[in-house]
């Protein structure tokens, strides 16, 4: 497929999202607790790490999801790193079922924010910036505590979940 450029009239979106998919990213759940205390948890590719000191992370979510309001009035949020195995995992927090956290064991962090196990790491942060960036709002988080854990992680790339391959 040749270049596709932003001018043109018919912006192929499905098409942009194909090539954007062409970046593998590992794969995390956030999870915080809605105003009531109950937890809320939604899979995310968009993760990534803006700076070191101060430890600060960064991620995307749609506007259109219903975790949206959970997340942007949390005082804190955890990112949890899926490892290899957990494939199962991230398909249940993307999907719509109302209880995602059914007969699921897990952790209480800071202000009690699940902590997932079974992770490749955990990232436990004070929600702090947003900014709308068009049909997503981003999330510019300070890390307050973190831990890491020997696992290989699970990775997302050309719109199917992959799994790392030992270099030979």
């Amino acid at each position: 497929m040749g270049v596709v450029s932003m001018q043109q009239a018919s912006f192929d979106v499905q098409s942009f999202r194909r090539a954007l998919g062409m970046f593998a990213t590992g794969i995390t759940v956030m999870t915080t607790r809605a105003a009531d205390g109950s937890p809320v948890g939604l899979t995310v590719n968009s993760f990534n790490a803006v700076s070191l000191a101060p430890p600060l992370i960064v991620w995307s979510l749609s506007r259109h999801l219903a975790q949206r309001a959970a997340f942007e009035q949390c005082q804190h949020y955890a990112v949890n790193v899926l490892g290899a195995d957990q494939e199962s995992l991230s398909r249940n927090f993307a999907s719509k079922l109302p209880n995602r956290f059914a007969d699921l064991v897990w952790e209480e962090g800071i202000d009690g924010i699940p902590l997932l196990q079974g992770c490749c790491a955990h990232f436990e942060v004070r929600n702090e910036v947003r900014h709308a960036g068009g049909d997503h709002l981003l999330f510019l988080s300070e890390v307050l505590r973190f831990e890491r854990f020997e696992r290989d992680p699970l990775l997302y790339f050309s719109g199917a979940y992959r799994h790392m391959a030992p270099l030979l």
